[in-house]
Protein backbone atom coordinates (compact mmCIF):
# COMPACT_ATOMS: atom_id res chain seq x y z
CA UNK A 1 0.00 0.00 0.00
CA UNK A 2 3.09 2.38 1.30
CA UNK A 3 4.58 1.91 -2.73
CA UNK A 4 0.97 2.37 -4.45
CA UNK A 5 0.59 5.72 -2.08
CA UNK A 6 -2.60 4.56 -0.62
CA UNK A 7 -3.83 4.28 2.89
CA UNK A 8 -6.31 2.48 4.76
CA UNK A 9 -9.33 4.79 6.00
CA UNK A 10 -10.74 3.86 9.68
CA UNK A 11 -14.80 4.83 9.81
CA UNK A 12 -15.40 6.74 12.88
CA UNK A 13 -17.62 4.94 15.84
CA UNK A 14 -21.17 5.85 15.75
CA UNK A 15 -22.04 7.86 18.31
CA UNK A 16 -26.07 8.67 19.34
CA UNK A 17 -26.51 12.15 19.96
CA UNK A 18 -30.05 11.95 20.65
CA UNK A 19 -31.52 11.06 23.59
CA UNK A 20 -35.13 9.87 23.13
CA UNK A 21 -36.35 8.76 26.89
CA UNK A 22 -36.45 12.27 28.74
CA UNK A 23 -39.17 13.81 30.88
CA UNK A 24 -38.78 17.84 28.79
CA UNK A 25 -41.49 18.95 26.84
CA UNK A 26 -41.69 18.43 23.41
CA UNK A 27 -42.77 21.05 21.12
CA UNK A 28 -46.42 21.10 19.14
CA UNK A 29 -46.52 20.28 15.65
CA UNK A 30 -48.40 23.48 14.53
CA UNK A 31 -48.41 22.91 10.66
CA UNK A 32 -50.00 19.56 10.99
CA UNK A 33 -48.30 18.91 7.62
CA UNK A 34 -50.30 21.72 6.21
CA UNK A 35 -47.16 23.76 4.09
CA UNK A 36 -49.23 26.38 2.29
CA UNK A 37 -48.76 29.42 3.17
CA UNK A 38 -50.77 32.74 1.48
CA UNK A 39 -48.39 35.21 3.10
CA UNK A 40 -44.65 35.73 3.74
CA UNK A 41 -43.38 34.76 7.03
CA UNK A 42 -46.46 32.87 8.19
CA UNK A 43 -44.52 30.10 8.66
CA UNK A 44 -41.11 28.99 8.99
CA UNK A 45 -38.96 25.48 8.93
CA UNK A 46 -35.40 24.94 10.15
CA UNK A 47 -33.62 22.31 10.59
CA UNK A 48 -29.67 21.33 12.01
CA UNK A 49 -26.73 19.25 10.97
CA UNK A 50 -23.40 18.53 12.06
CA UNK A 51 -20.23 16.43 10.46
CA UNK A 52 -16.96 15.63 12.14
CA UNK A 53 -13.84 16.99 10.18
CA UNK A 54 -10.07 16.39 10.86
CA UNK A 55 -10.81 20.24 13.01
CA UNK A 56 -13.16 19.35 14.59
CA UNK A 57 -17.20 19.39 14.38
CA UNK A 58 -18.93 21.41 11.43
CA UNK A 59 -22.74 22.40 12.27
CA UNK A 60 -24.94 23.68 9.65
CA UNK A 61 -28.27 25.52 10.39
CA UNK A 62 -31.01 26.66 7.65
CA UNK A 63 -34.27 28.44 7.99
CA UNK A 64 -36.61 28.70 5.53
CA UNK A 65 -39.98 30.67 4.88
CA UNK A 66 -42.36 28.38 3.33
CA UNK A 67 -43.83 31.11 1.47
CA UNK A 68 -40.79 30.97 -0.91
Amino acid sequence: MKELGIRAFVKRKYIATTIFNHKLSVAENLLNQNFQTSKPCEAMVGDITYNATDEGWVYLSTLMDLYT
